[in-house]
């Protein structure tokens, strides 16, 4: 998961406003040509890293590859993404463990000192100190984030594979603001641990957290092994995550349904009418949630406008050795950053041009209205299919192009 300070974005560019529901003031897209670059860069500086994630897309590696970018590689690859024009891409330096890397500060100061804007995802382990935090941020991090996967200590420290870990990344959350970043808590959602998610929220208040970013488990990974929500709760997630956002900034992560989700809200409310009728699991988590917080915030806050962003579509993951993917949960090669420009991966990419019409998905996201702000999950849609253009499975949504086509069909 990553940590970012977003620039100035538009509600929705000209070109969709013929689309209807693909242009709305509550989804925020980017002003420039995302065809050319990108929003958000996710640079994983190394895969080392000491704990074992239950959800990792990764696999446990407690030393680094002897192959992962160098010193001098990384400062070139920031050397190019700073060579974009204004507004460059987002940088997010992630792993693994951030902090296995010993010139990780080198690293921060040369890219900030580039104009970049470089945040961190670092692992809670014995490597995060008062001291190091310090350093990171004298050398020009602005952000940075923690996980946490449950409300107790129980749930958190299974997730993670060790004992402990809940209460370090409690006292890590202060290190991080008292050293004055902006703190971001990273949560991955499942079946195990959804009935958790208000206590968590309530201790991510506590946390002084500016962003709950949450993730709605891709299984892949070692996340193959745990359960991921069905597409019913999947919508009661987003619905109550959509509630609670005049609390604090949501962003989710795998879940671009939740785009559509705020404008069919939006358009209830301006015409006056009820919501859907929601599912057990929505019911149980606003309860608790009002149980635990109030029924209303005590400051509430303007929900922040989810961003129309998806894999290779105004994102990319390089990973530890170079490697360039459309996300790091959608493990299709397209390229390396040293034998090509990452600039030209990133445009020429014949993957990363076709995540960019959503139009030729297959299936009813290739039909659904909401295609050019959400897109579905392509990693999901990877994970469960093996095509990265196929439908999301997990979306419970049908639009009605799909309906009559499905009708028509069935009429046959």
């Amino acid at each position: 998961m990553s940590t970012v300070t977003e620039p100035e974005t538009q509600p929705a560019a000209d070109a969709l406003a013929t689309r209807g529901p693909s242009h709305h003031p509550l989804v925020r897209t980017i002003k420039h040509d995302i065809n050319v670059k990108p929003f958000i860069v996710i640079w994983e500086v190394t895969r080392a890293c000491q704990l074992v994630c239950k959800h990792c897309r990764a696999d446990a590696q407690h030393t680094p590859d002897p192959r992962q970018l160098t010193t001098d590689q990384g400062k070139a690859l920031l050397d190019e993404l700073a060579s974009y024009e204004a507004p460059r891409p987002l940088v997010v330096f992630t792993g693994g463990d951030a902090f296995e890397r010993r010139d990780l500060a080198e690293l921060v100061r040369y890219g900030t000192g580039l104009g970049l804007n470089v945040s961190l995802s670092p692992s809670v382990t014995p490597l995060m100190t008062p001291a190091l935090l310090a350093e990171l941020r004298d050398a020009g991090g602005r952000a940075m984030s923690v996980s946490l996967d449950g409300a107790t200590a129980e749930t958190h420290d299974a997730f993670r594979g060790f004992a402990g870990t809940f209460e370090a990344t409690l006292r890590a959350a202060k290190w991080i603001t008292d050293a004055g970043f902006r703190l971001q808590v990273n949560s991955t959602f499942t079946k195990g641990n959804i009935h958790e998610a208000p206590a968590l929220l309530k201790t991510v208040l506590e946390m002084g957290a500016f962003m709950f970013y949450t993730f709605l488990l891709v299984p892949t990974g070692r996340g193959a092994d745990l359960q991921a929500l069905s597409p019913d709760e999947r919508e009661d997630v987003m619905h109550w995550l959509h509630d609670v956002s005049d609390r604090i900034a949501i962003k989710t992560t795998e879940a671009p349904q939740y785009r559509r989700i705020a404008i069919e809200r939006d358009r209830a409310r301006e015409a006056g009418e009820p919501l859907q009728p929601r599912g057990e699991l929505y019911h149980y988590l606003t309860e608790e949630t009002t149980r635990l917080l109030g029924a209303h915030a005590e400051r509430p806050r303007p929900p922040r406008p989810p961003m129309a962003v998806n894999s290779g579509s105004g994102f990319a993951f390089i990973d530890h050795i170079g490697d360039v993917y459309p996300n790091g949960f959608l493990p299709v090669h397209c390229g390396n950053v040293t034998q090509q420009r990452f600039s030209e991966i990133y445009r020429d990419s014949p993957v990363f041009q076709a995540l960019r019409r959503p139009q030729e998905f297959e299936g009813k996201c290739g039909v659904c209205e909401f295609n050019l702000l959400c897109g579905g999950s392509r990693s999901t849609a990877y994970a469960l299919t093996g095509n990265y253009l196929a439908s999301d499975p997990t979306c419970a949504y049908v639009p009605p192009a799909w309906a009559v086509r499905e009708a028509a069909s069935a009429a046959v």
